[in-house]
């Protein structure tokens, strides 16, 4: 109830009063004690009559006010919220290329491993044949190369290239951090890790790819020229890179669908998927929550260029 009806209500109970008080001088004799109470009483219910019919509108009323404030906060919180650029064009341009090969040569290429599995199978007679799929996965596996010829200038010419493989370079902190995470998932510490521009999760998915390009690359090159690759290659060689190149698929597949698919579309603080690969941005809110350590050192540089 607000102010207003508030006082409203204190001064009928004190028109109440007064009504009583009047009654019960002019009747002191006639009246018994019994009777004075149920006087009291009979008073008091019909002065507040008509306030007490009228207080669940005035709850709603101030409900509807209060909601109306509350999204208007929401609202204003939102639109001022800032933002930061996690990463550059550059980088996202790199991470589309990456994705979009890397899903075409899953599709094409887990039918031929496991050509006698129905699904798959399917996906074959889908794709326009098996001469149709040779071709896409030799698609994807020349956007894979593209990807990594890209990142490797990036890295070795740009600044923010060279910032961040430095920083994804796992450090001792990294150890300490992953202990710190299974404690507080067990239960067994209140203390979560904080984490600098990369965490050890974002480590792991780096260096996985990176891992997995020059795998991919060294195995599957041989066989895609073979008639070349065995002019001056033993034949051996080309079955070691049949085995590797297959295996190493499949556990590329595997990371990418239970270890990222999860941290990045399925977890539910993101689902159904984070944009930042889109917009390059993060919020203020994810920032501070995912990147705390980075967020500290922006703000003592934004402070040091303030003074």
């Amino acid at each position: 109830m607000d102010k207003e009806k508030r006082k409203e209500v204190l001064n009928l109970e004190e028109i109440a009063r007064e009504i009583e008080e009047e009654i019960l001088k002019e009747h002191d004799r006639e009246i018994t004690e019994e009777l004075r109470n149920e006087l009291r009483k009979m008073v008091r219910e019909r002065v507040l009559q008509g306030v007490s019919s009228e207080i669940p509108s005035i709850i709603e009323e101030i409900k509807r006010k209060r909601g109306i404030e509350i999204e208007e906060h929401r609202r204003k919180e939102h639109i001022q919220e800032e933002e930061f650029l996690r990463f550059n064009l550059h980088f996202r341009i790199q991470h589309m290329i990456l994705f979009t090969s890397v899903i075409i040569l899953i599709l094409t290429g887990l039918p031929l491993r496991y050509p006698d599995f129905e699904p798959l199978s399917d996906l074959i007679w889908l794709l326009g044949g098996i001469e149709y799929s040779r071709v896409l996965h030799r698609i994807g596996a020349a956007g894979l190369i593209l990807v990594a010829i890209y990142h490797t200038l990036y890295t070795i010419l740009h600044p923010d290239g060279r910032r961040d493989f430095l920083l994804l370079i796992p450090t001792p902190k990294d150890f300490k951090d992953f202990y710190l995470q299974i404690n507080y998932f067990l239960g067994r510490s209140k203390e979560r890790p904080k984490f600098g521009r990369f965490s050890y999760i974002e480590k792991f998915d780096y260096w996985a790819v990176y891992w997995g390009c020059v795998i991919m690359i060294g195995s599957g090159l041989p066989l895609w020229f073979e008639e070349i690759s065995l002019r001056f290659l033993p034949k051996f060689i080309l079955d070691i890179s049949k085995e590797a190149h297959s295996d190493e698929a499949l556990l590329a597949t595997l990371a990418i669908v239970i270890w990222h698919f999860y941290n990045v579309h399925f977890n539910p603080d993101r689902f159904p998927m984070s944009w930042t690969w889109w917009t390059g941005r993060i919020s203020k809110h994810e920032m501070m929550k995912e990147h705390p350590l980075e967020y500290e050192e922006m703000m003592a540089k934004r402070g040091k260029k303030g003074d």
